[in-house]
């Protein structure tokens, strides 16, 4: 007889796994229903955070599942560049009908950093087949973040990231993020800053501008002015540079529309999305370019240059498409727009704590920034570690958040990001913000 295991610890070195963090025991979740997962202890927490910004549709979804098995049963891969398939014929298909202005095509991956660097590719070889080879650089913006892998994390404003990686990465040019609670109506919320650095630069030299339209979690939900994206798309087409918008975190209905940049009344030249596309059920992402940017690879050379071993794959474009067809059969894009009103109402509760400086969102994703003086908006210092002991609170109260910092200045700077699934109901909030209440209340 197999002798009965003593209580299970998951976490380095006891379990094999090496886990993204060290130093901590985690918690093994058993199954998740709707907003909320449960570990192998029966204790349930609420996703605020629907993970990473991912399980947009909620957890424990049937026919999301039925829908990849089926695939599975079927045939689970094919090599993209000998055949096609049904489930990434219909994907693409179903992505058409909600992608505006000339944005047709998509090309499938498995994660936003890859999606990220398969644009910044993209961008590169369509100059190339112009002929304008001397167009290489992506100007970016501080505070962001695009991705893990070298060229994502060249191109991201989030300085504790990328530090102990400086000397593998390329020197791309950055200009300031909009910062509407910081500095509002600053030259950072206007064009004038990219077109200055694309003339410093030499627009002969610069390829494309990439931007979060809505800022993510490394500036905590930042909503620039509607006019700063009309005047930078001004100052792109002026310079003849690509608008690459990086839509892993906020699109796929996070903000109440499909992409965060239809707030805007703009359309990039090339879009990344990933995350919410399947619903936390396979890994996958999607660069979607214009009409425009692949006839010129068609009449040119004929093919992307850019290769990955799981592009386009049945399995994971069926958790898309199911994903995709879920949202629309549901309304919830729709949904996440008419939740904006209750879900701001009862996060503006949090603003009685001296510590909120700010609530800030859209649709449902928001961002908390938390300050040490409200008047002057001085940050926590970065050894107070605010953030993370506000997020390790939370989790032991059974609520889930997304913690940030350095958004300051590159070091200090503390927020957390609230994104709950866009199936929460007004009551789920309420209980979020309780626990998020709770959490501060022992925090401070």
């Amino acid at each position: 007889m197999t002798a009965p295991r003593g209580p299970v610890s998951y976490q380095y070195p006891d379990s094999p796994v090496f886990y993204r963090k060290l130093n901590r025991r985690f918690p093994k979740i058993e199954y998740g229903r709707g907003i909320y997962l449960f570990d192998e202890d029966g204790k349930r927490y609420l996703d605020g955070s629907s993970g990473a910004m991912v399980a947009n549709i909620g957890h424990g979804v049937e026919e999301i599942a039925e829908c990849v098995s089926e695939q599975l049963r079927r045939v689970a891969y094919v090599n993209g560049t000998i055949f096609t398939n049904g489930a990434v014929e219909e994907l693409a298909r179903e992505l058409g009908e909600v992608l505006p202005g000339t944005l047709r095509y998509s090309y499938f991956l498995s994660s936003g950093s890859e999606a990220i660097e398969a644009s910044v590719k993209l961008a590169r070889q369509f100059f190339c087949e112009l002929g304008m080879h001397s167009k290489w650089k992506v100007i970016s913006r501080a505070p962001s973040y695009h991705g893990n892998t070298l060229t994502a994390l060249s191109l991201s404003g989030r300085e504790h990231y990328r530090a102990l990686y400086a000397p593998l990465l390329t020197g791309f040019p950055r200009i300031p993020a909009p910062d509407s609670y910081r500095h509002p109506g600053c030259e950072a919320c206007t064009g004038e800053a990219l077109e200055r650095e694309i003339l410093r630069q030499g627009p002969e030299t610069v390829a494309a501008f990439l931007a979060e339209p809505v800022i993510g979690s490394s500036a905590g939900a930042m909503v620039p002015p509607v006019e700063y994206y009309k005047e930078v798309s001004e100052v792109c087409r002026k310079y003849d540079v690509l608008f690459i918008a990086d839509e892993v975190l906020a699109g796929m209905g996070r903000t109440g529309a499909w992409f965060s940049f239809e707030h805007f009344g703009v359309v990039p030249d090339i879009l990344a999305i990933g995350k919410g596309i399947s619903g936390g059920a396979a890994p996958l992402s999607a660069v979607v370019a214009t009409r425009e940017v692949v006839d010129r690879l068609a009449s040119g050379s004929g093919y992307f240059n850019h290769a990955q071993t799981y592009s386009h794959t049945p399995a994971a474009s069926a958790a898309g498409l199911a994903t995709v067809r879920y949202l629309k059969r549901h309304d919830l894009v729709e949904r996440a727009r008419r939740m904006q009103g209750p879900f701001f109402e009862e996060l503006g509760r949090l603003r009685r704590f001296p510590v909120v400086g700010d609530v800030r969102g859209i649709g449902l994703l928001a961002g908390i920034e938390f300050v040490r003086d409200r008047e002057t908006k001085e940050p926590f210092p970065r050894s107070n570690r605010f953030a993370e002991r506000l997020a390790e609170r939370a989790l032991e109260n059974g609520l889930i958040v997304w913690p940030n910092a350095g958004h300051v200045d590159g070091a200090n700077g503390d927020l957390v990001l609230i994104a709950p699934p866009l199936v929460v109901t007004e009551e789920e909030i309420s209980e979020l913000v309780s626990l998020l209440e709770r959490s501060l209340e022992e925090v401070l």
